[in-house]
């Protein structure tokens, strides 16, 4: 009965955050995705230049341009983003410090697709132990919307090339960003994303040598399969199968896929932590239990909490307070 009702209020929940969601046209963007290539139109063609994306390890590595460009002011980190797009409003980033009073510790997060506000309860919960809290706007949120849009269509989308660069630009500001941490001088860094900001945060714990610890909350390894199942996607599923296989999609978006990069992940010197929904229907459990299954056979030792409750209603209690316990105890460790 207990769950039925919650099923209910996650659905209840998938259905408002629906609204404003229309079908685009899809496209395959190529120059968005892997500037300097030549024009293509063909799909095996794209995948091709995203096979040899997932063999290149500077892909995703931020470049190491100067320090300057930052602006620090009441609470507020502003700095230009590496990437540069056609919405200007996007291409500063912008991230909100709660400060601890410490240098021992900093962790960034990442926040979940179309998220309409901050993180200001688990800020101030982990800034009063100690920990200096960085909440990052990813592209085409918050400060950064492109105007007109009533959500963030362009950090995902069947625009394939767009979603890749919208993809990679997150990564780049958050590395960009740890950087910065860096020469303030906390000494540890961590990292934590919610359902899209989990691939965000995990890509760049698998290319940041600097990230000691990364939580992803509500992940899976395949971003194609997450888009193409999710309860939260069906208008770009749409766009997408009349013109394309899940095979392709999944090769043209292995550049996204954190499965690619388990080996990162299970590198010396970095921990992880993972919470998971069994009753998820935007990304489904077998999903995350296949992407767990390759980190432990990457050598991974993941600490996993999975809750008997969907991808919405993790934000109420208990599985809220079950799930920030969790995380306060790996970060402590």
């Amino acid at each position: 009965m207990y769950h039925s009702w919650l099923d209910r209020w996650d659905e209840r929940r998938a259905l408002r955050g629906d609204e404003g969601k229309k079908a685009t046209d899809f496209v395959l963007d190529t120059e968005r995705a892997f500037p300097g290539t030549k024009k293509i139109s063909s799909i095996e063609e794209f995948c091709v230049l995203a096979d040899q994306a997932v063999a290149d390890p500077t892909f995703f590595r931020e470049p190491s341009g100067s320090g300057d460009g930052f602006i620090r002011d009441d609470g507020w980190l502003r700095f230009p983003s590496e990437i540069s797009t056609d919405t200007e409003e996007n291409n500063v980033v912008w991230a909100r410090i709660t400060e601890s009073g410490s240098f021992d510790q900093a962790m960034v997060i990442f926040h979940h697709w179309n998220a309409k506000a901050h993180n200001r309860l688990i800020a101030k919960f982990f800034s009063r132990r100690g920990i200096t809290v960085v909440e990052i706007a990813m592209p085409y949120h918050f400060e950064r919307s492109r105007p007109g849009s009533v959500h963030a269509d362009y950090m995902l989308s069947p625009n394939l090339g767009r979603t890749i660069q919208s993809m990679r630009q997150a990564v780049w500001d958050g590395q960009k960003l740890i950087r910065w941490l860096r020469s303030e001088g906390y000494r540890k860094i961590s990292v934590l994303g919610m359902s899209l900001g989990s691939w965000v945060a995990g890509l760049i714990a698998a290319h940041d040598q600097a990230v000691s610890k990364a939580s992803l909350f509500l992940t899976a390894g395949s971003l194609a399969d997450m888009v193409w199942t999710g309860r939260a996607t069906r208008s770009i599923r749409y766009s997408l199968e009349s013109a394309i296989e899940l095979t392709d999609l999944k090769r043209a978006w292995g550049p996204l896929n954190l499965e690619n990069y388990a080996h990162n992940l299970a590198r010396p010197g970095i921990h992880l932590h993972v919470v998971l929904a069994k009753r998820d229907k935007v990304v489904l459990p077998e999903l995350s239990e296949r992407f767990m299954e390759r980190l432990t056979d990457a050598g991974a030792k993941p600490r996993i909490l999975e809750l008997s409750c969907g991808h919405y209603s993790l934000a109420i209690p208990p599985y809220i307070l079950f799930a920030g316990l969790s995380l306060k105890r790996f970060l402590s460790c």
